[in-house]
């Protein structure tokens, strides 16, 4: 079933860059000593780059084990489990409420789901054309699908798809993420 909401796509925001690291300090608090990295990914960590003004946060750690114990310890301040969507090696949380808007994702060092976020981010941080082109789809696709997130997704997917091939991911990998992204939450 497709999930109602409106979807917003604003200019960057340079403040967007402050709260990633307000909402990953909060974190790193209770996952010190499990956290590898806590990396900003999604659009609001490329600067000019249009996006929803949602944080997407990436918690890296070494092992499943690791992972186990942040979802523990992210329950502490108020984080909701939410299993891994039908996405291998990768949890996602409810945050709190009265903090920014954002999604957090604990993410096993070595999985597809944190490479392909790393490698979207780092190829649209590089090529200035290709983040406003990505920009322009998605401001595109939110006036044609305002309250269909899963059209919006899917709207992106050959984009992403595209930026994940030159960034030799192989096939199957391509293939999983390409279903992934179409099926909807």
């Amino acid at each position: 079933m497709t999930e109602q909401r409106t979807i917003a796509v604003v200019d960057y925001d340079p403040s967007w860059s402050f709260a990633f690291e307000n909402l990953k300090s909060r974190v790193m608090q209770v996952l010190g000593g499990i956290a590898v990295s806590i990396e900003h990914v999604g659009s609001t960590s490329v600067p000019g780059l249009a996006a929803k003004p949602i944080i997407d946060m990436d918690v890296v750690v070494a092992s499943a084990a690791d992972a186990d114990g942040a979802i523990r310890r992210l329950a502490t301040i108020g984080y909701a489990h939410r299993g891994d969507l039908g996405i291998a090696g990768r949890e996602a949380f409810h945050p709190p409420p009265g903090l920014p808007a954002h999604h957090l994702y604990v993410c096993v060092q070595d999985a597809v789901a944190l490479a392909n976020h790393l490698a979207v981010r780092d190829f649209l941080r590089r090529n200035a054309a290709a983040a406003r082109a990505y920009g322009l789809l998605k401001t595109r696709l939110a006036d044609l699908f305002p309250n269909d997130i899963d059209r919006y997704v899917s709207g992106k997917t050959d984009f992403l798809v595209g930026i994940l091939r030159d960034s030799r991911f192989t096939d199957d990998v391509l293939a999983a993420i390409d279903d992934a992204n179409r099926a909807g939450p």
